[in-house]
């Protein structure tokens, strides 16, 4: 019987951070609960580069504080009496997302234990009392989808028998979350069916990241915080040295153009195009057409995943077809999934920038791909969550107000 118990280490508590928003950078307004402090530094947000299939490790230095979207924001000192009811636990999905998160919020992930029997089923014991306590859950449904999403929903029965007050699934990847809607008959709609079950699993309130379609927000017969990824890939961009008028931003396909629109305003209110594609089956595209102009531009292809790219190779192709002089793909959630890799590392992109929602694998690491981190986000979304707060639209972490 196979077991896997997490403990997490000391914390090192920071905070300092700007924000993209409004087209440029915006500082945050002092939160007066925590005092300042400069002297040590949790380097949790900083841009995770993988060059030649070796990836960095999270490093922790004393010293200059870091800028941009990227910085750790982490609350410094001791949480207060107030926060002693604040939990967080890990599922084995994505230890090192949920360390970091803590790590942001200066507090220790939960002791718990998870085992696996000999026939596959799961056990999940609290090695602390939750009991009135405001928990929270960090467990992506990523693959193995179906493995990840029972865990999810024997860790939240587990803290529902432990009287926690309230429990909250933070979920930075949403599988099922394209299963939204019937396109044929007889289909199921896999993300109603996976709401339901967290729901009646016991879970109060769920934290997701991009998902794949807006509509899922109203699956859920709970509140639902949807937090938007793409802020941390604007400011990454922010820090490159492209100029604004060689930039165009691309929408692999006519339903990402909302997606695609909302980024292109933000990054210096680039101009748009359209990749249009015929799907013929499922992880199958054929691209048509281009509308818009990218010879000579640099273009960035902005989609909420990459499972087996697919669609944005073949974009990618169109666009160097069509004159693009580098092509960038970003997006929020990368699966990976075969040929995903060959695809993605035979040249097309200068880089692929993705987020740390999904855990990369060693055998997909390659020389284009870069990792930002989205701990900063969603750990300040949980704060805001605990604390009864809400982010408003001058605000940081508001939503990149798709219209």
């Amino acid at each position: 019987m196979a077991s896997i118990a997490f403990t997490a280490p000391s914390p090192i508590p920071s905070r300092s951070s700007s924000f993209l928003g409004g087209g440029g950078l915006v500082s945050p307004k002092p939160r007066c609960r925590f005092p300042s402090r400069t002297d040590v530094r949790c380097k949790v947000g900083e841009t995770r580069k993988f060059e030649n299939g070796a990836p960095s490790s999270i490093l922790f230095i004393n010293g200059q504080p870091l800028p941009g979207f990227l910085t750790s924001m982490a609350r410094v000192g001791p949480a207060d009496q107030a926060d002693t009811r604040l939990r967080i636990f890990s599922g084995t999905a994505n230890p090192a997302l949920a360390q970091e998160i803590a790590c942001y919020m200066g507090l220790d992930l939960g002791k718990i234990n998870i085992k696996r029997f000999a026939d596959g089923e799961i056990y999940v014991q609290l090695q602390e009392s939750v009991r009135g306590c405001d928990v929270f859950l960090v467990q992506p449904t990523c693959p193995p989808v179906n493995e990840n999403l029972m865990e999810l929903m024997i860790m939240i029965d587990a803290c529902r028998r432990a009287s926690a007050k309230n429990i909250t699934a933070v979920i930075p990847y949403f599988g099922y979350a394209r299963a939204d809607r019937k396109t044929q008959g007889r289909e199921s709609i896999g993300a109603k069916l996976v709401a339901n079950q967290i729901t009646e699993a016991g879970a109060h309130r769920v934290i997701a990241c991009d998902l794949h379609s807006g509509q899922s927000m109203g699956y859920f017969d709970i509140p639902i915080d949807h937090v938007y990824g793409q802020p941390v890939i604007l400011d990454y961009l922010a820090s490159k040295t492209i100029c604004s008028n060689d930039l165009v931003v691309v929408s692999p396909d006519v339903g990402g153009v909302a997606r695609a629109r909302a980024f292109a305003k933000k990054l210096s209110d680039a101009p748009l195009a359209i990749v249009d594609k015929r799907r013929h089956e499922h992880n199958v595209a054929e691209v048509m057409n281009l509308i818009g102009d990218v010879r000579g531009k640099v273009a960035v292809m902005v989609d909420d995943m990459i499972d087996t790219a697919g669609t944005i190779a073949k974009g990618a192709e169109l666009l160097h077809q069509e004159g693009a002089r580098e092509v960038y793909a970003c997006t929020t959630h990368g699966v990976f999934s075969p040929p995903a890799i060959e695809r993605l590392s035979s040249g097309l992109f200068q880089e692929v920038i993705i987020t740390n929602t999904i855990p990369m694998s060693e055998q997909n690491y390659f020389p284009q791909l870069t990792v930002l981190s989205v701990a900063n986000l969603l750990g300040e979304t949980i704060w805001r969550v605990h604390d009864d707060c809400s982010g408003h639209s001058n605000e940081p972490y508001s939503s990149l107000g798709i219209d």
